[in-house]
C-alpha cells in the first residue's frame, strides 16, 4: 500500500514491494532493534520509492489510467463519498471525478511532501513514527505535513467550490 501510494503505479509498486522484501531478507542480520521492525521495513520501502523517483526524474511523466479502472483500490484510498451516493450513476461519476482530482493533487506533491501525507493520512502513522521512518525531526514532519495539506487544499479548491 505504501509503495502504491508513493508511486501511483501498480506495476512499479509491485516491483518495488518485491525489492523491499528482497532487501529485508538480505539485510535481516543487520536489523539492530533500535526501532520497531515495522518502522525498519517502512524506512526501506520509502527509501526504495525515493530512489525510484530520483532515477525517474529525467524521464517524461506518463499518465497511468489503470487507477481509474480499479474501484476497489479507489474505495480503499479515497473513502470520501458516502455509499448512498455511489448507488446512482451521478454518484459514481462524482466519486470517480473526486478520486481523479485527489490523485492528480497527490501526484503534484514533491516526494518528501507526498511521503509524509501518505504516511499520516493514508497509513495512519503518528508524527513520531513518521519521523522515525523518514529520519527527520517531528518539527520537520509537522512542517512538511502543513505544506502538503496546504498544497492539496489549494489544488482541490476549484473542484470543491
Amino acid at each position: 500500500m505504501i509503495a502504491y501510494s508513493m508511486l501511483s503505479d501498480h506495476q512499479e509498486a509491485q516491483e518495488k514491494s518485491q525489492e523491499v522484501f528482497l532487501r529485508v531478507f538480505r539485510h535481516l542480520h543487520a536489523f539492530e532493534g533500535n526501532s520497531s521492525f515495522y518502522t525498519w521495513i517502512y524506512r526501506i520501502t520509502v527509501n526504495i520509492c525515493i530512489d525510484h523517483y530520483r532515477r525517474r526524474k529525467q524521464k517524461l511523466y506518463e499518465y497511468d489510467d489503470s487507477f481509474a479502472h480499479e474501484p476497489a483500490l479507489q474505495e480503499e484510498l479515497f473513502p470520501v463519498v458516502s455509499t448512498t451516493s455511489r448507488e446512482t450513476p451521478a454518484g459514481r461519476v462524482l466519486r470517480q471525478e473526486l478520486a481523479n482530482k485527489l490523485q492528480e493533487a497527490m501526484d503534484k506533491l514533491s516526494p518528501k511532501h507526498r511521503q509524509v501525507i501518505v504516511l499520516r493520512e493514508l497509513e495512519g502513522l503518528s508524527y513520531q513514527e513518521i519521523a522515525d521512518v523518514a529520519e527527520i525531526s517531528i518539527g520537520t514532519v509537522m512542517s512538511r505535513l502543513h505544506y502538503a495539506r496546504k498544497c492539496m487544499q489549494a489544488r482541490l479548491e476549484p473542484y470543491l467550490r
